[in-house]
């Protein structure tokens, strides 16, 4: 098995760490500069940090909260929320990303993916998958956009398929049904997204505890588990789960020592 990933998520709304359950009730916890670097000493392998209110306000996202965390922290660090063009990618990235995440924008124009995937990359692009459960669709699962509001036509594998023909080069399946709740992932959703594509897939929503990565990096074949609530919280540590998994057979990176 090759080594899983432990990746933590900063929601950032107004410029302060924001959390909620299923896209909902959110409350502020935190500086997102302060909490990334934080995190970064504990021994996280990746950060992702979400603008979760860009897309719906059609705004750009704020580039400086992620200069800031860029100059202090030194794992691979992606961003999302508000990107809508090439020109937001390069932005992004010049401030100091390694990645690139797209989700409503990339729905309504899909080839975004494509042309930001020729100018820097593949393993730049990343596509954020928000879906729920809805038998109408052949899988079951639909996507929403603009932070859950908005309801697509598109089917979650469908859409996480030919997002990596365009070329985004990792897939976050957001599971709205379990964000938040913490009573483990949407495997199954998981599994389908990460049995369909040939690109690393990160399980998103409804981590509470340590079994639930390794439910989710085994049973639901993710690459990387993202984890939120269960950290931000304090019920957890970022060694504590690495132990966890470690212990109970899943292998993960070793944390890099600061410096």
């Amino acid at each position: 098995m090759l080594r899983k990933r432990v990746i933590v998520c900063l929601d950032v709304r107004d410029g302060k760490t924001t959390k909620g359950i299923k896209f909902a009730e959110n409350v502020d916890i935190g500086d997102p500069v302060e909490m990334a670097e934080a995190y970064y000493h504990a021994g996280v392998d990746e950060l992702v940090f979400y603008d979760i209110t860009a897309s719906a306000e059609r705004r750009g996202i704020m580039l400086d909260v992620v200069r800031r965390v860029a100059e202090r922290i030194f794992v691979p660090f992606a961003v999302g929320g508000g990107i809508a063009s090439v020109d937001d990618m390069r932005a992004v990235l010049l401030a100091g990303a390694e990645k690139v995440s797209v989700n409503s924008q990339a729905v309504r124009n899909p080839e975004i993916i494509s042309v930001g995937a020729r100018r820097f990359g593949s393993q730049c692009i990343v596509l954020a998958m928000d879906a729920k459960a809805d038998p109408r669709v052949p899988s079951g699962y639909r996507v929403v956009i603009d932070g859950g509001r908005v309801e697509t036509d598109l089917d979650a594998r469908a859409w996480a398929c030919r997002a990596v023909e365009l070329g985004a080069g990792e897939i976050v399946v957001n599971a709205i049904d379990t964000d938040g709740v913490k009573n483990g992932y949407e495997i199954t959703l998981t599994r389908m997204i990460a049995e369909a594509v040939g690109v690393p897939v990160v399980a998103s929503g409804g981590a509470g505890a340590p079994e639930h990565l390794r439910e989710v990096l085994v049973d639901g074949k993710a690459d990387a588990a993202l984890v939120a609530s269960m950290v931000h919280f304090g019920e957890y540590s970022i060694p504590t789960i690495k132990q966890y998994l470690e212990t109970h057979g899943v292998p993960v990176r070793a944390s890099v020592a600061p410096f």
